[in-house]
């Protein structure tokens, strides 16, 4: 299993928003859009609802907000960086957060869900990554960075 076999390219994205609302909406407006979900009022409720229970920053700048999601038959993740950080997402370590990964999966995909979460957060906790990945100039290099 590697982040490239759940990595799209088109779910990457540099955000100038320093608003934790506001990158969610984005990157669920980007699933949605790309991936052609019809559910994304019931993502958007799950995505918002998991951040009321508790905030998925997780520290050291990172973020991944997730949920389970019926009718989804394939794990699917968008990635955000806002170099500036994001100010007001509550984090463990009070760390601004700059990079943002929203995972969504279907309720089944249990396994998969944990595998890709325990993946991803182990490449962001490198801060080498991190650094390069609030460095790069565009789309393409943070994928690149991502899937290296």
């Amino acid at each position: 299993m590697e982040l490239k076999d759940y990595i799209d390219e088109n779910l990457i994205s540099l955000h100038k928003s320093k608003k934790k609302e506001k990158i969610l909406l984005e990157l669920i407006n980007s699933i949605c859009k790309n991936k052609e979900l019809g559910n994304k009022k019931e993502i958007k409720e799950a995505i918002f609802h998991r951040e009321k229970l508790m905030s998925t920053g997780i520290g050291l700048g990172i973020a991944v907000p997730h949920a389970r999601i019926r009718g989804i038959t394939e794990l699917v993740m968008a990635v955000g960086v806002c170099k500036e950080g994001i100010n007001d997402y509550e984090t463990l370590d009070d760390i601004p957060v700059s990079v943002v990964v929203l995972i969504l999966a279907g309720e089944g995909q249990h396994k998969t869900y944990i595998q890709v979460l325990s993946l991803i957060v182990s490449k962001l906790k490198k801060s080498e990554v991190r650094e390069s990945l609030i460095n790069a100039k565009n789309e393409k290099e943070l994928y690149e960075i991502l899937v290296s």
